[in-house]
């Protein structure tokens, strides 16, 4: 080969780190490669815009077709988001026998099996390491590193702001609006944060890796979510009294053949290794039948660390058209679809209620806990300022989802429950 030709979609923030690896780091891609590889046209909406990186304007074009269309361009690399008429745009390409490298984790999560069956049809490559956890190589040790093990468990902080915005209520003993105006003010959070803080960007990277790791077609409508926006202090407070820090986790778990997958937050054992990862970086654990535990941990977001993730990917592309095995890597999910129901789903949880402080009142609460079967491992009482009114704090032994469920139903009609004021998923051993 003498050289490889790239169309880039979009030079924002990921653009101009593609492009500012690409320029810099020549000569280590040409020695893994064995050629040049040449930027041949960059699609933008505004020509005239000022970059942070140096582009020569003749390779700037406001039309798509000038990339996706172009025979002179060997590999397309999406990096400009969005999801309906990127699809279109990643199709044509494809179509046109091009390798396709996207970062858009959007996509994938909605249409990552027709765009990869069509890249399979095309003889093409369409890879997205960059979609989970920005330069954190967790989709190809999925692939590579760990195929031969089989998956049982994967958590992950997949999500860089609510991250941050955790970190930040918890040990500054900030309030969520207060760190939340921080996060856009330092860009961590877009002006409308609904899709990470609800739990949404969180759960479609989990609907990708759970694909991966467990070789199902799993769907962002299998993923049950729940977002911080609820969080309080006081939420926190009791966490760390017990031992544990809040985080949401996206959690995949198998057993046997039936999976499940969700999004919400999490009271993590202070001796998890996720228990430390703070601030906007992202962290992956997985566990293997034969590897055991391993955790892969790092940026999570930001122009190099994703552009590290894109390229590399190009070079695997590029690898691969030496090799001449492009559009062989896509490998059809192994098994059927079988999500556990909610008796199928056991954990741990934590329970706050403000209840009317009166002879008897505990007694009622856990009489509905024990016609479930449902046991106590730690419980904290604790009057309020309102003399009627006390606070019961209990974190549950392992229960069903479905009798925690019709707990909480049952409780909210008790007559001495004044208010239930929270409930999380609680996963390892506190103090």
């Amino acid at each position: 080969m003498k050289k490889i030709s790239v169309g880039l979609l979009g030079l924002g923030t990921v653009g101009t780190g593609v492009v500012t690896i690409l320029t810099n780091h020549q000569d280590k891609l040409m020695h893994q490669v064995g050629c040049p590889i040449e930027l041949r046209k960059v699609l933008v909406q505004d020509i005239n815009k000022d970059r942070l990186v140096e582009v020569d304007q003749s390779l700037l074009t406001l039309e798509v077709d000038d990339v996706v269309c172009n025979p002179e361009i060997d590999i397309v690399i999406e990096v400009m988001g969005g999801v309906e008429e990127t699809r279109k745009h990643i199709l044509a390409a494809l179509k046109n026998k091009k390798h396709v490298v996207t970062a858009n984790k959007d996509l994938m999560a909605l249409y990552g099996p027709e765009l990869l069956m069509e890249a399979t049809n095309n003889g093409c490559d369409l890879f997205y390491e960059a979609s989970v956890a920005g330069g954190i190589p967790i989709l190809r040790s999925l692939v590579d590193g760990l195929a031969s093990d089989r998956i049982t468990k994967m958590m992950g902080i997949v999500n860089g702001t609510t991250n941050f915005i955790l970190t930040k209520m918890s040990k500054d003993k900030r309030t969520y609006e207060d760190v939340l105006s921080e996060a856009q003010r330092l860009g961590y959070a877009e002006s409308d944060p609904t899709s990470d803080v609800e739990g949404i960007d969180a759960a479609r990277k989990m609907a990708i890796l759970a694909t991966l790791g467990f070789s199902m077609n799993i769907a962002l409508d299998d993923v049950r979510i729940k977002g911080i926006s609820t969080i309080s202090e006081e939420d926190l407070d009791y966490s760390k009294r017990f031992g544990y820090t809040m985080k949401l986790i996206g959690m995949a778990a198998r057993d046997g053949d039936r999976v499940e997958v969700s999004v919400e937050p999490t009271l993590i054992s202070d001796h998890h290794p996720l228990a430390s990862v703070n601030d906007e970086y992202n962290a992956v654990y997985v566990l293997g039948e034969a590897v055991g535990e391993t955790m892969f941990y790092g940026p999570g977001a930001g122009s190099l660390p994703t552009a590290t993730a894109v390229v590399s990917d190009l070079v695997a592309v590029m690898k691969n058209m030496r090799l001449g095995v492009n559009g062989r890597s896509a490998v059809s999910p192994q098994f059927e679809k079988k999500l556990k129901v909610a008796s199928e789903i056991k954990s741990k949880y934590f329970l706050r209620i403000h209840v009317q402080d009166q002879v008897g009142a505990f007694s009622k609460i856990t009489t509905v806990f024990t016609n479930h079967g449902v046991s106590f491992e730690k419980i904290l009482q604790l009057p309020l300022n309102d003399k009627n009114i006390a606070e019961i704090v209990v974190v549950t032994h392992k229960a069903s989802l479905k009798d925690y469920e019709e707990i909480l139903q049952e409780l909210e009609a008790l007559e001495v429950i004044h208010q239930v004021k929270s409930s999380y998923r609680v996963e390892g051993e506190g103090m």
